[in-house]
């Protein structure tokens, strides 16, 4: 597998936890970097320190915001 096939995997599954469980989704929105490094439902998402620092500088109001804005960094 390649490194790019793995971050797109992660990005999909913090996507679907997002999409199924409106606390993890509002966790997200509020404090995406806190939201990842916690981890959902006794999972953890894989991403490198330089991945969960590009993803806690989004700033979004809704689930599809944030998604758009993760596509651009």
């Amino acid at each position: 597998m390649t490194k790019n096939f793995l971050i797109q995997q992660e990005i999909s599954r913090l996507l679907t936890a997002a999409a199924i469980n409106g606390s993890f989704r509002q966790a997200l929105l509020n404090n995406p970097g806190e939201a990842i490094t916690s981890g959902f439902g006794g999972e953890v998402f894989n991403f490198s320190a330089d991945a969960v620092q590009r993803l806690s500088s989004i700033r979004a109001g809704s689930l599809a915001e944030f998604a758009s804005q993760m596509i651009s960094i």
